[in-house]
């Protein structure tokens, strides 16, 4: 979205929200929990229900955690593409379908797929993560997606990390989205866990496309794990939504497809 038109939004989302509320609901229990509103939360969980995302194996709370990521970015301009939202559910193992990619203002789980982990976070399920080049180690966190190019991997999407000091290296690291002929049932099946990767987050071989140019140009991907280190630290996770910046954004899912940025 053009830096201006967003602002322009911005202004005319808070007015709507201030006059239709007049302040924020800080239910103890749902801020103290994700450090914003209740209406936030609320969105969240609607969503949450109305994709049938306990029904992929996705918790509620991971998906909370995503979607505060997505708002927050989102008010401070990085997203481009604003209508997608990926989840890569590393507390599963690799053997589960445990990549999510939302379609957010359709309100739709477009897929729900095999991811693979660095070979030295794990076999077949991750315990381990790094932010360093040749660790061989997955990355957590919030990123957004960059541009695509042909590699020795083949068609590939590369990332921006969003969060110092846990993910910011990853155009440094190489970590990209790419297909891989050892992420798929079969292997799953046969192996008990999909191939590791070198660090990267790959995909099925004959969903690779599909997906990077469903995510690509500027989406959120989230890669989550119950690390104690990332979890603690995490500037985005930990962010505060007490304030009235947040607001705009407070329409986008109260109201019809139509007040979607970017529509």
């Amino acid at each position: 979205m053009h830096p201006r038109r967003f602002m322009v939004l911005l202004a005319l989302l808070i007015a709507t929200a201030t006059t239709a509320l007049g302040k924020v609901n800080t239910d103890p229990i749902a801020y103290n929990t994700y450090n914003m509103p209740l209406v936030y939360v609320q969105q969240a969980d609607a969503l949450y229900d109305s994709l049938k995302l306990a029904d992929s194996g996705l918790e509620k709370d991971i998906f909370f955690k995503a979607y505060k990521g997505y708002l927050y970015l989102l008010t401070r301009g990085y997203i481009q593409n604003n209508r997608m939202l990926t989840i890569a559910d590393f507390s599963q193992s690799s053997r589960n379908k445990r990549l999510y990619v939302i379609d957010l203002a359709a309100k739709k789980l477009v897929y729900n797929t095999f991811v693979s982990h660095g070979k030295n976070s794990g076999g077949e399920i991750a315990t381990s993560f790094s932010n360093q080049r040749d660790s061989y180690k997955s990355t957590l966190g919030f990123m957004i997606t960059a541009d695509t190019y042909v590699g020795s991997a083949g068609y590939s999407l590369r990332f921006q990390g969003m969060e110092p000091g846990i993910n910011d290296r990853v155009h440094f690291r190489d970590i990209i989205v790419h297909g891989s002929k050892y992420v798929n049932a079969q292997t799953a099946e046969e192996d008990g866990k999909v191939g590791n990767s070198l660090g990267c987050p790959a995909v099925p071989m004959a969903q690779s496309r599909p997906i990077i140019d469903a995510i690509k140009g500027g989406s959120v991907y989230f890669i989550y794990h119950p690390d104690e280190f990332y979890n603690a630290t995490s500037p985005i996770l930990n962010a505060s939504f007490s304030s009235a910046a947040f607001f705009p954004v407070l329409p986008i899912y109260a109201t019809d497809s139509t007040a979607f940025p970017g529509n």
